[in-house]
């Protein structure tokens, strides 16, 4: 095992970023940062909101959109549109992809919608094995969600209302507790095995399950960092949420491009090996 500090084009890395190299794994390097690490992904991910514009501005539009039609259509469902609204979100790293497509764009010098939304290209075989695990895992999660609400409110549904006036007040301690802590299970599984995964396929088209393997080994090397950039993500939501959704239109972005930034410092390559 050989540690070595290396940076982007050759120069010195910032000191809370090291990279741990082991001569006889088939898998690339694994980088550990600091714990502050994740605000200077945030950093890079406005800039790249800010240089792509419309692209990015599209599919913070289009998550915005997402939860408003889910609030719209099921108003009179909260435990549908709880249940929804946290399922999409657990497959948000994946409807991210155009995203860390823009970015690898902007480093590469070339920009574009169109070419983002067609990222997937050449790619459907090991981006779809990920896909199919994510969808798997939003339909537990739904279905786990709805027996929750079966079992807090079996003498009949909440209204849209009610259920945020019970949620915001804690008048319903135990229903957020257990609801919390169950989410929290599947928000944890997804976060682990897609946190760098998504993006490492899309640059390198590396296979479904190794890509989740190095996310998940990325993860515990770099455990204080993911916890807060989890946090930040997390906080991302609630902004969102808090803003009738409209929040999401600029947080989904930057964090969509925080996390390309937060693979290429992770993830190292072959040349670090030399």
């Amino acid at each position: 095992m050989v540690d070595q500090f290396q940076g982007r084009g050759g120069d010195s890395a910032p000191p809370d970023i090291k990279t741990i190299i082991d001569d006889e794994s088939p898998f690339p390097p694994i980088r550990r940062v600091g714990i502050w690490r994740p605000f200077t992904w945030l950093k890079l991910g406005w800039s790249d909101f800010r240089e792509s514009g419309g692209p990015s501005v599209f599919y913070g539009a289009c998550f915005a959109a997402m939860g408003m039609i889910l609030n719209l259509v099921l108003s009179h469902a909260p435990e549908y549109v709880s249940a929804l609204s946290c399922g999409f979100l657990l497959v948000g790293p994946l409807l991210a992809l155009g995203l860390y497509d823009i970015s690898r764009r902007i480093e590469n010098v070339r920009s574009g919608l169109l070419g983002s939304v067609f990222s997937m290209r050449g790619r459907w075989s090991n981006i779809g094995v990920l896909a199919l695990v994510l969808a798997v895992i939003m339909m537990v999660w739904a279905r786990a969600s709805l027996v929750i609400f079966a079992l807090f409110y079996n003498k009949g549904m909440p209204s849209m209302h009610g259920f945020l006036t019970q949620l915001f007040s804690l008048s319903n301690l135990e229903f957020v507790l257990v609801y919390a802590c169950i989410g929290f299970v599947f928000a944890s599984i997804v976060f682990a095995i897609s946190w760098v995964s998504i993006p490492l396929m899309l640059d390198r088209d590396t296979d479904a399950i190794t890509s989740m393997i190095i996310s998940c080994v990325a993860l515990f090397i770099n455990a204080p960092a993911t916890l807060m950039w989890a946090l930040l993500i997390v906080a991302s939501v609630v902004i969102g949420l808090m803003t009738w959704n409209l929040g999401f239109i600029l947080t989904m972005p930057v964090i969509g491009h925080a996390t390309w930034h937060a693979y290429k410092e992770v993830v190292g390559t072959a040349s670090d090996r030399n």
